[in-house]
């Protein structure tokens, strides 16, 4: 996602710990509980290229490291992927150690292409998870969808498998309601392929549109939310087995002026057990410098399988139901473009933790966070 404006920037800080509500009692919902953030200064350099864009988080426990995506557009530096330590003493995040950067390949071998140059060879990487039984990556590409009079840019969405040297493995099987089109059928422009994670097994793997198909109506406003899709894949085969509908909440806030920019879109998932995801839903309008950020417990078992469903504009359809597990609005702190979440190490004190982090735009308006929490 990278529409997101912001009108000023709060200095570099560590921010305090602070409690955050419990919303909701059952026993079967988690409750997170805020412990700090720190910021990753804008223009921060680590082997010849910016680090900006981050798009996703993920934790391999084996080795202690993280692997963050770069939703550079190979405009920057060539599309990539980081691995880096975070130093979690006493409970909380003291610091961020970034140990490699790796390009992303095609399948000639080859970097993907500038996007302000040749745009039909670039890509937009927007998540990546680890596999820990193949030691790969799999990762997620939004397209492109330019239409104008002298010029157009139509770009399939993608979920590759890459090895950790970048290069190319193979592709997953994408259904037909995520191929790009110039006349508004399938995916919308920087709305489509924002959050991927694998169940616990490594034989399954979710996936997510930001912001509704066309087909399946309009897109969230202030007044009323929009109907996205989930997807399930077979790992092994790498085919679509199953697709879920899931209802936005409205945009939280009105922009300022009143018809500029506004958005709210599933940013990024996180499987928690069967049939069950964290969902993460970021609202952002012009005139607002915070985004508003909620995590919602997804629950699919109860949702209609619609993978023949032309539409979600069909009252039979079940859809996937939610449970608010937190709007990071009630901590009191400032929350950026929040675009990826991922459990981390168990804390000193026993507890899981959930870190998030934010995606800066490579913008000086605009923040890399990372947040950590414990569940509780």
């Amino acid at each position: 996602m990278r529409k997101l404006f912001f009108l000023s920037l709060l200095p570099f800080s560590f921010i305090a710990c602070t409690s955050v509500k419990n919303v909701n009692t059952a026993t079967t919902t988690p409750t997170l509980k805020y412990i700090n953030s720190i910021e990753i200064p804008f223009n921060t350099e680590f082997k010849n290229t910016v680090v900006g864009g981050l798009s996703s988080i993920d934790y391999d426990a084996t080795k202690d490291q993280y692997y963050f995506v770069c939703d550079d557009r190979s405009t920057y530096n060539d599309a990539r992927f980081y691995t880096a330590s975070i130093s979690m003493p006493s409970n909380q995040i003291e610091g961020i150690t970034f140990k490699d950067v790796v390009t992303l390949k095609n399948e000639k071998g080859e970097s993907y292409g500038n996007w302000e140059k040749v745009p039909n060879s670039s890509i937009d990487p927007e998540e990546l998870r680890y596999n820990p039984k193949t030691k790969t990556v799999v990762w997620s590409s939004e397209g492109a969808r330019v239409v104008a009079k002298d010029f157009s840019v139509i770009q399939d969405p993608a979920i590759q498998n890459a090895n950790l040297d970048g290069s190319y493995l193979s592709s997953y099987n994408l259904p037909s309601n995520l191929e790009m089109q110039k006349i508004e059928k399938g995916p919308r422009s920087n709305g489509v392929l924002e959050g991927i994670t694998f169940d616990k097994n490594y034989s399954t793997l979710y996936a997510n549109v930001e912001e509704p198909l066309y087909e399946d109506g309009n897109k969230a406003t202030t007044t009323a939310g929009g109907l996205i899709r989930i997807y399930q894949f077979d790992v092994k085969s790498k085919k679509n087995t199953a697709q879920y509908g899931y209802l936005l909440d409205p945009i939280e806030h009105e922009p300022n002026p009143k018809n500029s920019f506004a958005v709210n879109g599933v940013s990024s998932i996180q499987y928690y057990r069967k049939n069950q995801l964290l969902v993460v839903e970021r609202s952002y309008s012009v005139g607002r410098q915070a985004c508003t950020i909620k995590v919602y417990l997804c629950d699919l078992t109860k949702a209609t399988n619609v993978t023949g469903e032309t539409s979600l504009k069909n009252e039979k359809i079940k859809l996937a139901t939610k449970k608010l597990v937190l709007n990071m609005d009630d901590l009191g702190i400032f929350t950026d473009n929040i675009e990826g979440v991922t459990f981390g190490p168990k804390l000193a004190n026993g507890k899981q933790s959930l870190l998030f982090v934010s995606d800066n735009n490579f913008s000086d308006q605009q923040k890399s966070q990372l947040l950590l929490f414990e569940i509780e």
